[in-house]
C-alpha cells in the first residue's frame, strides 16, 4: 500500500481558515532550506509527490483503470514517472507519454524516469501517440510542465495540451496545470484545463485569479512534510466568507440606527438611477442605519420603490454622512463632473466606484481615506494601460493602483484582489452569474455599510468582498445563466447576520 503523505485525501484544504499564497520562487525555497534541514535530497520529495497523488488518483477515481500520464522535461515530468512506477506497483499498466526522450533528461527528472523503465515500464513519444488506436483513458495525468513557465507554449507542447483537453476523460492536473503561470495566473498560450488539480507544499498565488480559475478545476493541497519558517511572509492570502464571518458578531441590544453610521451615495444620472437603487439597497442590508441618494433632480425618488431609501435636500449639511458613495451610475456629463468635484474631497469614508473611478482617472490624485474598486477596464484607465497589461498580472496591477492613489484598491474579476498597501488579499468565491449590470453596485453599497458601522477600510473591504460573492453563491443556486443583482439582497441580509 502506497503510503499517503500530508492530509489531501482526508481533509479537504478548503474548509480551513484564510490559507497563505505563494509566489513559485517562495516554494523552492521552501524546498531548499526543507533540504537542508533535514539533510535530504530533493528527490525524496518527488517519491512522496508521487506517492501522494497515486493515492489521490485512487480516491477520487477508484474504478479508473487506463492511466494516461503525460511527463514533460522538468521535475514535473519527474513525478509523473514516480507515480507511474506507484501506478505500476499497486497492479495498473499506465500509458507513459513523454514530450522529451528520457535519455535527454536531466537531474531528478533523468532518475525517476530511469526507476521508471528498470521497473519494467515503457514510453510513449508525444509526436507518435496515435489516441484513436488506443483504449480510451479513464484518466488522464497532467504531468507536463510545472511552475517554471515563463514563456509561451512550444508549438509542440501546445499540440499536448490541445490533446489533454481533448480526451474524453477527468484530468488530474500535478501541482498545477500546465500553461499557468503559478505568479500571475495568466495561461501561457494554452492551458490544461483539469478536473481536479493535487499542488505541493503551498498554493501558488496564481492558481486562483484570471486564467487559473478555469484551468484547476477542484484544488487540494498537499504539503509533502514541507512548512514555511516563521519568517516567510506569504504572497498573498485567500480569504472567504467563513473565514470572515466571525467579525459579524450581534449587535448590542441597546443599538440604535445612530450607532450603524448615514451613507450619502451620489450618482444616478439620467437613465442611471438603477445603480443607485442597488447601491442604497444594498447600504441597508449590509445593515447602515441611515441611506440617503443624491441623484439627478430629473429621476424619480428611490422611495417609490424602497421607501427606507431617503432623498437628499439641496441644503442638506455636508457634514451629515459618515461615509459617502460617489460613482455608481454617475455619468460622465456636466452634472456627474460637478457631483465628482463635489463628493471626492469629503473628509469622511469615501467608495469610489463606476464614472467615480473614470472621472479619478482624467484627474488622479492620491487619498488615504477612500476605498477604490474598479473592474479590469476602469484600473486599465487609472493606471493609463491596456485591459490586457492589467490582467496579465493582476497582482502587480492591484498593488500599482494602491501605490498610485492610496486608501484600499479592490480590483474585481476573477479572483478578487484587495490590497490596502501592507498586504494583498485574493476572494475566490463567486461565479459567473455575477457578469451581469448592477453587481458591482451591490459591493460599493455593502463596502459603505461596513465603513459606516465602524469596521476599518481593510476590513470592510474584505468582509464586503466575501458577503458579495458568497452572496452570489447562493443565490447561483437557482441557476448562474440569468441571475440579477437584485436576486442577491436577500442573502446579503443572512449574511451579514450569521450568528441570528
Amino acid at each position: 500500500m502506497v503510503e499517503v503523505f500530508g492530509d489531501a485525501i482526508r481533509k479537504n484544504e478548503w474548509e480551513s481558515l484564510a490559507q497563505p499564497l505563494w509566489r513559485a520562487e517562495q516554494i523552492r525555497s521552501m524546498e531548499r532550506r526543507w533540504a537542508e534541514q533535514e539533510g535530504l535530497p530533493l528527490y525524496v520529495l518527488m517519491e512522496r509527490a508521487g506517492s501522494a497523488l497515486c493515492n489521490y488518483a485512487c480516491h477520487h477515481w477508484p474504478d479508473s483503470r487506463q492511466w494516461w500520464i503525460f511527463v514533460g522535461p522538468g521535475n514535473n515530468g519527474g513525478d509523473g514517472y514516480v507515480l507511474a512506477r506507484l501506478a505500476r506497483r499497486i497492479g495498473l499498466e499506465p500509458l507513459v507519454i513523454a514530450a522529451r526522450a528520457p535519455g535527454l533528461l536531466r537531474g531528478d527528472a533523468r532518475r525517476a524516469a530511469e526507476e521508471w523503465l528498470a521497473s519494467g515500464g515503457g514510453v510513449t513519444m508525444a509526436e507518435d501517440l496515435l489516441p484513436a488506436t488506443l483504449p480510451p483513458p479513464d484518466l488522464v495525468i497532467d504531468a507536463l510542465l510545472g511552475t517554471g513557465v515563463q514563456l509561451p507554449l512550444s508549438s509542440s507542447m501546445t499540440k499536448i495540451v490541445a490533446t489533454i483537453n481533448g480526451l474524453n476523460a477527468p484530468v488530474l492536473a500535478v501541482d498545477l496545470p500546465s500553461g499557468l503561470h503559478a505568479d500571475t495566473g495568466r495561461a501561457m498560450g494554452a492551458l490544461v484545463r483539469a478536473t481536479r488539480t493535487l499542488t505541493f507544499i503551498g498554493i501558488k498565488q496564481g492558481m486562483l485569479t484570471a486564467d487559473g480559475v478555469d484551468g484547476v478545476g477542484h484544488l487540494d493541497r498537499d504539503p509533502l512534510g514541507v512548512t514555511p519558517g516563521e519568517e516567510r511572509v506569504p504572497a498573498a492570502e485567500r480569504i472567504d466568507y467563513p473565514s470572515l464571518k466571525g467579525l459579524l458578531t450581534p449587535r448590542m441590544r441597546s443599538a440604535h440606527k445612530g450607532h450603524s453610521g448615514k451613507v450619502l451615495l451620489t450618482g444616478g444620472n439620467l437613465g442611471m438611477q438603477g445603480a443607485m437603487l442597488l447601491a442604497g439597497q444594498a447600504s441597508l442590508r449590509a445593515g447602515a442605519g441611515l441611506v440617503r441618494l443624491r441623484q439627478h433632480p430629473d429621476c424619480p425618488a428611490a422611495s417609490l420603490v424602497q421607501p427606507e431609501l431617503m432623498g437628499c435636500p439641496a441644503d442638506m449639511d455636508e457634514g451629515w454622512a459618515s461615509v459617502q458613495v460617489l460613482g455608481p451610475g454617475l455619468g460622465q456629463d456636466e452634472w456627474g463632473r460637478a457631483r465628482f468635484e463635489q463628493g471626492i474631497g469629503a473628509a469622511v469614508p469615501l467608495v469610489l466606484d463606476a464614472d467615480g473611478l473614470n472621472w479619478l482617472a482624467q484627474a488622479p490624485r492620491h487619498q488615504d481615506n477612500w476605498v477604490l474598486t474598479p473592474h479590469p477596464g476602469e484600473a486599465a484607465r487609472l493606471l493609463g494601460c491596456s485591459i490586457a497589461e492589467v490582467e496579465g498580472d493582476r497582482f502587480a496591477a492591484v498593488s500599482r493602483l494602491q501605490q498610485r492613489y492610496g486608501g484600499v484598491v479592490l480590483l474585481k474579476g476573477a479572483g478578487s484582489l484587495i490590497c490596502d498597501g501592507r498586504r494583498i488579499s485574493l476572494c475566490d468565491e463567486g461565479n459567473p452569474g455575477m457578469a451581469s449590470g448592477g453587481m458591482g453596485d451591490l459591493l460599493s453599497g455593502i463596502i459603505a455599510a461596513l465603513l459606516a458601522q465602524g469596521w476599518s477600510a481593510g476590513m470592510a473591504t474584505r468582509l464586503g468582498a466575501v458577503i458579495h460573492a458568497e452572496a452570489a453563491d447562493l443565490a447561483a443556486a437557482e441557476g448562474e445563466r440569468g441571475m440579477l443583482a437584485s436576486d442577491l439582497l436577500p442573502w446579503i441580509r443572512r449574511l451579514v447576520n450569521p450568528t441570528q
